[in-house]
């Protein structure tokens, strides 16, 4: 349906765009009805090449578009709440947003990302929150795995997500509870089986070789998002280049005893100091994740939270435009990624939102080369205990909700690619 909408109204929106004599203002603050479906209308907007200015920390983030009756329609349909606005009353919200003294800004978006999904081909037991928020939300999206990455269709794509995914080839560390299921062994058989085909003898060779085209594609200017264990896992597989950190289950051989003296963290982005678990029946990757000590501060899902950081408009606008939301206090969930373990951070990268109170990172942000990554932890922001075979959220009960807009602030990022660089 979006496809056909947007070829019908692609001749209105270019035919109109030299008349307009107001904008439409979607808010983003309380008064939005559907915050989700909002950015999906952002994205559609740039699609039709309009040009959106992103009003960052002015009513939660608002976007301002030049009015179309195309807009509006689509507005109307997909339920976003918006206000028609003047000329006038447009140029003095730009003026106030500009005032040195306010903490505000106006991005221009520019151009529709092409967005790409790291997702393996057969069904999985679990959800994956981007997926699910792109189809809520009718923003687009391709899905690529191991042999489109090795074959370079990467260079297709602006932005990538990575998947609920292990990558360094011990599929997700649930050997110890699930090696029985009938899904588990269908992971295991299709993985083989692909390494086999691409040229490898392990699943871990495989994996690293696809990060490796991951970490390039980021270092030549593509976005890269990941959640849950595609964070850690990932950082860790770049970190374990060339070490065997894998128990006879996962590869058929025997793990290297001294793999945590031979750990080079210099090529991970994000973690540093941490020591790998192991134990092949222990459902943890390595110290990275919190989930364990956070145990010690008696959290629940009451007290589960975290803060956003308040970062300056004009002088940080990367950061304040991956945190535009219409609350600072988000709810904590879980994940076989809950949080990250500020110990183990390196000292450059760019926290976006702590548990301060658990010593907990939850979204975190870097540079690598010219391009970017974002790290957000957790598998479900509103399922909080988000388990192998539990149903798919439905996000038309969500609809405003803050931990899922931190996902679709993603999306529109690259959309101001330009403003970044000027930064």
């Amino acid at each position: 349906m979006i496809m056909k909408n947007f070829i019908l109204s692609i001749s209105l929106l270019l035919f109109s765009y030299n008349c307009f004599s107001s904008y439409i203002l979607i808010p983003m603050d309380d008064t939005q009805k559907n915050h989700l479906k909002a950015y999906g209308i952002a994205y559609w907007s740039l699609k039709g090449e309009l040009e959106i200015n992103w009003l960052v920390n002015y009513r939660g983030g608002s976007f301002l578009i030049p009015n179309a009756k195309p807009v509006t329609n689509e507005c109307t349909i997909r339920g976003v709440s918006y206000e028609i606005i003047s000329d006038a009353q447009k140029n003095s919200i730009l003026v106030d947003i500009a005032n040195p003294e306010v903490n505000q800004d106006a991005v221009k978006l520019e151009k529709a990302p092409k967005i790409a999904v790291y997702s393996p081909k057969i069904k999985q037991p679990w959800d994956d929150a981007v997926t699910l928020v792109l189809k809520y939300a009718e923003i687009p999206y391709e899905v690529v795995y191991d042999e489109e990455i090795l074959t370079d269709k990467l260079k297709d794509y602006d932005w990538l997500h990575l998947h609920h995914e292990d990558f360094t080839g011990q599929y997700g560390k649930f050997y110890g509870q699930f090696n029985q299921a009938a899904w588990y062994q269908a992971e295991v058989k299709d993985n083989e089986a692909s390494a086999k085909k691409l040229g490898f003898t392990k699943v871990s060779q495989l994996k690293l070789a696809v990060a490796k085209k991951i970490n390039d594609f980021v270092f030549t200017g593509g976005f890269l998002f990941a959640m849950c264990s595609a964070t850690d896992s990932y950082d860790i597989a770049l970190a374990a280049e060339g070490i065997d950190i894998c128990e006879t289950m996962f590869d058929h051989d025997a793990s290297d005893p001294n793999m945590n003296k031979k750990l080079d963290y210099t090529k991970g982005y994000a973690f540093e100091k941490y020591l790998l678990v192991s134990n092949p029946y222990e459902y943890e990757f390595s110290q990275i994740d919190a989930t364990g000590p956070r145990m010690q501060y008696g959290v629940t899902e009451k007290t589960d939270v975290f803060t956003l950081f308040d970062f300056s408009a004009k002088w940080d606008p990367v950061p304040t435009m991956l945190c535009q939301n219409h609350e600072q206090t988000i709810k904590g969930f879980y994940g076989q990624t809950t949080a990250f373990n500020k110990a183990y951070i390196k000292k450059n990268i760019l926290i976006l939102g702590e548990a301060k109170a658990f010593n907990e990172a939850r979204y975190i942000h870097g540079d690598h080369g010219k391009g970017t990554w974002t790290f957000y932890s957790g598998h479900d922001p509103e399922d909080y205990q988000h388990r192998v075979e539990d149903p798919p959220t439905d996000l038309s009960l969500h609809p405003n909700s803050p931990g899922y807009r931190l996902i679709l602030n993603n999306i529109l990022f690259p959309a101001a690619k330009k403003k970044k660089q000027k930064t």
